[in-house]
């Protein structure tokens, strides 16, 4: 008689490499992320007088609350497996949509809800047509890069001033705590940052996004509700971008169609950079919220260097994208 002895399984170096250091593997691409921030600021607290000065931070999210909301939206939408390239098109139509309301004599309130609804409805039909219909989210969202943009042109195509109180008070209005100020505007999407991060943790809608951007084929099989979920993710990401068109408003104050361009692929980098995988599955809103100081602090070594266009901006940006893509990949193939 023959006996089969099962050998021992062996364990993914990934994997036990993150053991070995009592480290879950989900957190390494956060924690990789945390050192690029730390060694960055590092560097600029060596080469620039003033730069340890925690008010620096702040401005970082004082400066990119607009894309902070922005990005938390789109870290749903990649979570699940998906992308939204309509979102700098519907922050800009919010732009020009509150501008054109609050001209029209519209109180605050009412123009701040008409332009979440728009975004929120842009971001329904999108999660219905990828969904209901199989259409590829790339092409769908494209679609609604071009409607948004196409609708706020239509409204108007010049810059829209505006002198409405509430809008200016907020532009000007700094919260003081310990000595250090941040914008309401800056204070609002860190809390919108905080509630996604804690749904995406401790909710079922939040299980449900992981579990679809996982595998969606075997998340249809457990009964999950798959095509709920999408449509409700793309419905947050448009409610997120009109959002950020509203804080974007408050800081300049002004509604410009042609506010926005590039801001989707400025979130998705923040994504990315931030440790959420682009095939979904796997990430961190508090990933994201890092990829956003990573961004922002490149624009602010730059601006403290002085001596370089705004343009390294893009060119930096676009060497830790591709980093970081390579990094997941080789991550991945390593956990086949």
């Amino acid at each position: 008689m023959t006996s089969v002895t099962t050998p021992p399984a062996v364990e993914r170096p990934r994997v036990a490499r993150a053991r070995r250091y009592g480290v879950s593997s989900r957190f390494v691409p956060v924690l990789a992320t945390l050192v690029l921030f730390c060694v960055m600021y590092g560097i600029g607290i060596a080469n620039y007088n003033g730069f340890s000065d925690t008010q620096i931070l702040l401005n970082i999210f004082i400066d990119n609350a607009h894309l902070l909301t922005v990005a938390v939206g789109m870290t749903f939408v990649i979570l699940s497996g998906g992308i939204d390239l309509s979102v700098g098109a519907v922050l800009a139509l919010g732009t020009v949509l509150a501008a054109s309301l609050l001209q029209a004599g519209w109180p605050a309130v009412p123009v701040i809800v008409v332009v979440l609804a728009s975004g929120a409805l842009i971001g329904l039909a999108q999660g219905a047509i990828i969904h209901f219909f199989e259409i590829q989210p790339f092409i769908a969202t494209l679609a609604g890069l071009f409607t948004a943009r196409g609708l706020a042109q239509l409204i108007s195509t010049k810059a829209i001033p505006i002198t409405n109180d509430f809008w200016t008070t907020d532009a000007t209005e700094r919260i003081h705590f310990a000595g250090f100020r941040l914008s309401p505007s800056a204070v609002l999407a860190l809390v919108i940052a905080l509630i996604a991060g804690l749904a995406l943790a401790y909710t079922r809608f939040g299980r449900n996004v992981y579990a679809i951007g996982g595998n969606r084929q075997s998340a249809a099989l457990m009964g999950l509700p798959v095509a709920r979920t999408r449509v409700l993710v793309y419905t947050l990401s448009g409610l997120c971008a009109a959002l950020g068109g509203v804080l974007y408003s408050f800081e300049t104050p002004t509604g410009n169609s042609l506010t926005g361009q590039g801001m989707e692929l400025d979130a998705i980098a923040a994504v990315v950079i931030g440790g959420t995988l682009l095939t979904g599955g796997s990430g961190f809103l508090a990933g994201t919220v890092l990829g956003v100081l990573v961004l922002g602090l490149i624009q602010t070594m730059i601006t403290f260097q002085g001596t370089l266009s705004s343009w390294w901006t893009r060119i930096f940006i676009a060497g830790l994208l591709f980093l970081f893509i390579v990094l997941q990949r080789v991550a991945t193939r390593r956990e086949r």
